[in-house]
Parts: C-alpha cells; sequence; structure tokens
C-alpha cells in the first residue's frame, strides 16, 4: 500500500466529489473517510484504478452522510444517483481547491490550516504540531473553516491576492517546518502563473525559487540550522536562482510593484552576492522601504532593522529596532543578533536564551539554544 499514491489523489477525488454536487465540508470529511478505508483494505487488494476506488468509496460515504443528515442538509435530491462506473479523468483540482480554501470570509491563519487539513492530507496533530498549538484548538480552527466554506462553491472562489497569501504561508510551513510542502507550493504557483498573467503571481514564484535555491545549505550534516552568512553558496542551485532573477526581471519591467515583487528583490541581491560580506545591504535597505511602504508590516520593519544594521552598523540597526514592538516575534533573536555586532556579548547571551525559549518551530530553538551557550562559554 502506498501511503504517498494515496495522499497524492486526495485533492482530484476531493475536487471530483465537489463538482458532482457535495458541499465543501461533506467531501472532505468523506474523501478522509474513504482515505482511511484505503489504508486498511490495499495492502491485502489493491485496485486497478485506484482514483476510481477512492471516488467511488467517498462518494458512497457521502452518500450515506447525506442520507443520515437530509432534514439538515436539505440535499435529497442529490443523493439518488452513485458516480458512473469507468476510469476516473485525470484532472488536477490542486489550484482550483487553494482558492476554495483560501476564501475571503477565513482569515489567513485557518485558510492554510483547512488547505493544510483538505489539500495536503495532513492530520489535524501534523498541522497543530508545526503551528505549536494543542490538537484540540487546531481540530477546532478547521472545523470552524470548514463550517464558513460549507456552503462555498467552486463559482464563489477566493481571489488571486488570498490564494497567493496562501501558497506564501504554505511554502513558509514546508520551507521552515518539519512538513515539506515547499515543492508543491512551487508546482501550484507555476500553474497559477501559466494561467494567470499577474506581475505578483509572478514575484510570488520568483520569491520561492530564489529562497528554495538555498535549502541544500540551510542545514548542515548533523542537521542544524545553518544562517544565510554562514551557508555553503556552493551549494545553493544556481539555475533556480538565475530563473527566479529572470521572472522577477520581467515582473519588475511591467512598473506594477508588489509586496512579493519586493521581497523577491531582496532574496535575488542574497542570491547575487559571491560572499556574505559582498551583500549589497544598502540596497537590501532600499528595497525594505519600499516593501515597508507597500505592506505598512511590522515583520517588514523587523527585518530592516538587520538590514540596517549591517549597512550603516549594529547601533544604527538597533536604533531602528527600539521603534518596534517587542512582542514581535523574532524580536528578541534580532536584538540578541544587533547586541552581538556591538560587542555587547553579555546581553547577547541573555537575550539568544530568551529568544529560543519563544522560538516557533524546534530548528530555530537550537540554534538560538546554541547561540546563547557559544557567547555564554565565551564568558567563563
Amino acid at each position: 500500500m502506498n501511503e504517498a499514491l494515496i495522499r497524492s489523489l486526495t485533492p482530484s477525488v476531493l475536487g471530483v466529489l465537489v463538482r458532482r454536487g457535495a458541499d465543501f465540508a461533506a467531501a472532505e470529511d468523506a474523501v478522509q473517510d474513504a482515505l482511511v478505508e484505503a489504508v486498511r483494505v490495499w495492502s491485502a487488494d489493491p485496485p486497478r484504478d485506484p482514483k476510481g476506488w477512492l471516488v467511488a468509496v467517498a462518494w458512497r460515504r457521502f452518500l450515506d452522510a447525506t442520507r443520515a443528515d437530509a432534514a439538515r442538509r436539505r440535499r435529497e435530491d442529490r443523493v439518488d444517483e452513485e458516480p458512473p462506473p469507468g476510469p476516473t479523468p485525470a484532472v488536477d483540482d490542486t489550484l482550483q481547491l487553494y482558492f476554495l480554501c483560501a476564501h475571503p470570509s477565513l482569515t489567513p491563519s485557518s485558510a492554510v490550516a483547512l488547505t493544510l487539513r483538505a489539500v495536503g492530507g495532513l492530520t489535524t496533530r501534523q498541522i497543530a504540531q508545526a503551528y505549536l498549538v494543542p490538537e484540540a484548538t487546531m481540530a477546532q480552527r478547521i472545523s470552524r473553516a470548514k463550517r464558513t466554506v460549507s456552503g462555498v462553491r467552486f463559482d464563489q472562489p477566493g481571489d488571486v491576492a488570498t490564494v497567493l497569501r496562501v501558497l506564501y504561508l504554505v511554502f513558509n510551513e514546508g520551507y521552515s517546518g518539519d512538513v515539506d510542502l515547499a515543492a508543491e507550493a512551487i508546482r501550484l504557483t507555476r500553474q497559477l502563473a501559466a494561467a494567470i498573467d499577474h506581475p505578483e503571481v509572478a514575484g510570488l514564484l520568483a520569491l520561492m525559487l530564489l529562497h528554495h535555491a538555498r535549502r541544500a545549505a540551510r542545514k548542515g550534516p548533523d542537521g542544524n540550522l545553518v544562517p544565510l552568512a554562514e551557508q555553503d553558496r556552493g551549494r545553493w542551485h544556481t539555475a533556480s536562482i538565475a530563473e527566479g532573477v529572470e521572472i522577477l526581471q520581467a515582473a519588475l519591467a511591467r512598473d506594477r510593484l508588489g509586496e512579493f515583487q519586493a521581497q523577491a528583490a531582496i532574496a535575488a541581491l542574497h542570491a547575487d552576492a559571491p560572499t556574505a560580506e559582498e551583500t549589497d545591504w544598502v540596497q537590501i535597505v532600499e528595497w525594505y522601504d519600499e516593501l515597508a511602504r507597500l505592506t505598512d508590516s511590522p515583520i517588514v520593519r523587523l527585518n530592516r532593522s538587520v538590514a540596517v544594521g549591517e549597512a550603516d552598523g549594529p547601533r544604527a540597526g538597533l536604533a531602528a529596532l527600539a521603534a518596534l514592538d517587542d512582542a514581535l516575534p523574532r524580536f528578541t533573536a534580532v536584538a540578541a543578533y544587533l547586541h552581538e555586532r556591538d560587542g555587547s556579548v553579555v546581553t547577547a547571551a541573555r537575550l539568544y536564551a530568551e529568544a529560543a525559549r519563544k522560538a516557533s518551530n524546534l530548528a530555530e530553538r537550537d540554534h538560538l539554544t546554541r547561540q546563547a551557550a557559544r557567547l555564554n562559554a565565551l564568558l567563563r
């Protein structure tokens, strides 16, 4: 039994059920039931047509659930007919499902959680672990999201901006977290770029490619996180960098700047530097100024303070940081880095340890803990 095969079929099976008349929440539940059944029986009796098998079982589960709840769901007119037998057409519904999951009625965090559960095929426990929240909390979040979109049809999808935001967040989850969804996010963004002539779609694709190009160098042989400045640039994927830069340049030439293009421009400047010391930090600060103007995001201003610290010195960076809310994620880690650059080793060690306790994922927590231990060793 191939669990990877089962998971890869999930989006298209879900799309078939929705097109046949199932509301999204009921279809998602039925597909999950079919997946459980597949795990149970396929090892002993694998079907000749896995997708057709899943569609048939999921549809029966949907019909059973609909009949049992007919008074509330009022769907008697759609429960009398089984899907026709035979192979199911091979259609990739994943991107279409992203538009449904990214409906504007959902918050970005709920949209990402719903997408990971319904389209990515992850369990509630896996998603909860990725977000460092209790499983019950994540289950409630996903249930609320499913109820919100239960009446939404494919003719009422989310807009492009919302889908881009969800794709971006899913990519970040795959890039930074324990579950690898980055390549899938890139694949879907390529599909969207091929279907929609939009500079921000191109900007997001360029950004993903430029970040993904550095992935092999982000962790050492021991699995520990390697900061950008210390990465072996020979391990960066030059073809992805070249493609990302080419896509970005074409998007920027249209003079319709958006936040993903600005982020990609920053990533391109990092990728273009032969060494960390040769990074054009002055131009990076300028792009952060553009990004702050576009988004008014405190996280952007936090990252800008690091760039200012590199371009104009750590005290300038600390001055920029002082204007921000110290409750921001990674504020303490940035403060620790800038204090270390300024020679305040005692303060930096304390802040690294504090930042480690606040870290949102295990890799970052371990990295910050090691930074604190390194400085404390110097103080002995």
